[in-house]
Order: C-alpha cells, then structure tokens, then sequence
C-alpha cells in the first residue's frame, strides 16, 4: 500500500503564500522563510531584503501602503531541483486614492530544505521564466554531481 505524503508539495505552498499574501496574514507568508532567505526586488528596483526581519518589514510596508490588495495567481510551475516558476497580478488600492493599481510580474522561489532560500521578482516574464529554467537545470547538475 502506497502512503500519501502529509506535506504538501512546493506548488501548493507557494499557492498558500500568495493567498496569505492576499489575507496580509505576514505570520502564514513568513512561515516558508528562513533566517537566510532572500526577497529579491531588485531586478523591479525595488531592492533585496535579507533575512526574516527584513522580508517580514517589507511585506508589512507594502500591504500597509494598500486599502485593498490582492494577489491573483496565474500560473504556478515546480521546475525540478527546488526551483518554482510563477506568475502573480496585484491589484489594489493604495491608500488615499481612489485609483486601482494592477502590476503583472514573475516570481522565480529557490526551495532548500523546506524553506524559500531566495525569491527574485521581476516584470519581464519571458526573462523570469528563462532565468527560472537555467536556474533549475544548473542545480539539477550540482545535485548529480555531488552524488558522484
């Protein structure tokens, strides 16, 4: 008899993130950093934050700057050796306008040992999604090249 995994894969922790993300629930966001981790704006310009405080402060700066927020998920993809590929809209409200803000961009999450080691963001989807795939191919080599 096969047993079912009780933990659930990176697609739908990554999927649980962006929902929290929509919630503001920072606690159920940061639960998937580690005190290493990375959140990488810059290619955005926007910057990187290291470490938890910092990630958390971020997150808490960017909900706080919205009336209303929301994360919509277009597409999640597990590329293999930890690497996971995705494609998320914001849409809000920031706070004292009455404008609706919308922004497209990819998020490329590198995986190590059950926590997010560095999530990079950018706006142009076509190099995220060559940068997600590189980076998922050259630790697919390192991992088989430290079994041998």
């Amino acid at each position: 008899m096969s047993e079912k995994s009780t933990t659930p894969d990176l697609v739908e922790r990554t999927r649980r993130g962006f929902d929290a993300g929509s919630r503001r629930d920072v606690e159920a966001v940061m639960s998937d950093y580690g005190p290493e981790s990375v959140w990488d704006m810059s290619p955005v310009g926007l910057g990187a934050y290291e470490g938890q405080v910092a990630i958390r402060r971020f997150f808490e700066d960017w909900w706080g700057s919205y009336r209303e927020y929301r994360n919509q998920v277009e597409e999640i993809l597990d590329l293999g050796n930890g690497v996971i590929f995705n494609v998320v809209r914001i849409e809000g409200r920031p706070v004292g306008s009455d404008a609706y803000t919308r922004l497209r961009y990819a998020g490329i999450g590198e995986w190590v040992e059950g926590v997010i080691r560095r999530t990079t963001n950018y706006t142009d989807i076509d190099a995220a999604r060559a940068a997600a795939e590189r980076l998922a191919e050259s630790r697919g080599r390192r991992s088989r090249s430290m079994r041998e």
